[in-house]
């Protein structure tokens, strides 16, 4: 018998029922990567998942833990990592990526739960570094679902409207928020991407406090900056897919309500002052990665102080917050 002290929480989600929710909600932002980029954006993604998959089993076999492929992280991983690289990445490349991701970031530090860093965003700055020319080469779209066949247009590489201001037009916006630009395979269809988390919300997988005040956050320093039009700033990049379904990673993210508001403000600012002032055009990766190395430091700034603690001997205080 396991005797626990109350209160006690009962919920019927798993592990399992929560990745596969994030599975659910970012189909349709890879449907439209497909449709933008054609059939290799789907082979990448494939070939990352089954590689997330394959490297996580490896281990545990290997080191006789018990097997966890089956609660679908490694699925989720495998498709961030796929979402953050460009359709024309070498594969090799990418499965550099996914070794990082999984074992560096994740089964080294004990498994689902206990990573201190977000993993997929861990494989993405592995591949920055060691391929950058892969990671920058971006190719335009081919805008229709017959490159899914090899037909049509060959892809070209183009700059990103990050790099090339000259694409941040409003004339382009709904071209924007439709992911109808040169970018990565999964990060560009902002609409998609929000109505994903919009779905995560509704299931509750997620709270809104995080994406809202990251978002938001964002695009107000970015405008006070002087930077890009806010909406504009919105539409391009990886900032969506950042807020919805990496900074709210539940491992690497604040617990406390209050936590969760500074950290995404935090965020924000790091986003934004490396997007209008850094010789890099995208602040996603390395706002997030700041972000979750001060996580620890955020819950300890705003943990909730015990009843009657604050009038209390420091003794007695310190042994209520123990």
């Amino acid at each position: 018998m396991i005797i626990n002290v109350s209160p006690h929480i009962r919920s019927k989600n798993t592990t399992r029922r929560i990745m596969l929710d994030v599975i659910i909600a970012l189909t349709p932002a890879l449907l439209a990567g497909i449709y933008h980029y054609g059939w290799r954006a789907l082979i990448v993604t494939a070939v990352s998942v089954a590689a997330c998959v394959l490297f996580e089993f490896l281990y545990e076999l290997i080191l006789k833990k018990p097997v966890t492929i089956f609660d679908l992280s490694a699925v989720v991983t495998g498709l961030l990592v796929a979402f953050n690289v460009p359709s024309t990445m070498p594969i090799w490349q990418v499965i550099i990526g996914d070794l990082a991701a999984i074992i560096l970031a994740k089964m080294l530090f004990g498994g689902i739960g206990k990573n201190f860093m977000n993993p997929a965003l861990v494989g993405r700055i592995v591949m920055m570094f060691s391929f950058t020319t892969a990671m920058t080469t971006f190719a335009a779209p081919v805008r229709t679902f017959t490159g899914l066949f090899g037909i049509g247009a060959d892809a070209v590489s183009s700059a990103t409207p990050l790099q090339d201001t000259a694409q941040l037009s409003v004339n382009n916006l709904w071209g924007l928020l439709l992911g109808d630009y040169a970018g990565t395979i999964g990060e560009t269809s902002t609409v998609l991407i929000v109505l994903g988390g919009v779905y995560l919300m509704i299931r509750k997988v997620i709270k809104p406090t995080i994406p809202v005040c990251y978002i938001a956050s964002t695009l107000l320093f970015s405008f006070l900056f002087g930077g890009t039009e806010p909406l504009l700033s919105l539409a391009a990049g990886g900032l969506a897919l950042g807020a919805f379904f990496m900074a709210t990673d539940y491992a690497t993210s604040p617990i406390t309500n209050w936590g969760r508001v500074i950290y995404a403000v935090f965020l924000g600012l790091v986003n934004a002052v490396i997007r209008v002032f850094g010789n890099y055009a995208e602040g996603v990766t390395f706002a997030i990665i700041l972000g979750n190395i001060l996580v620890p430091f955020i819950n300890e700034w705003t943990r909730p102080r015990p009843i009657g603690a604050a009038k209390a001997p420091k003794k007695v205080k310190k042994e209520a917050e123990k």
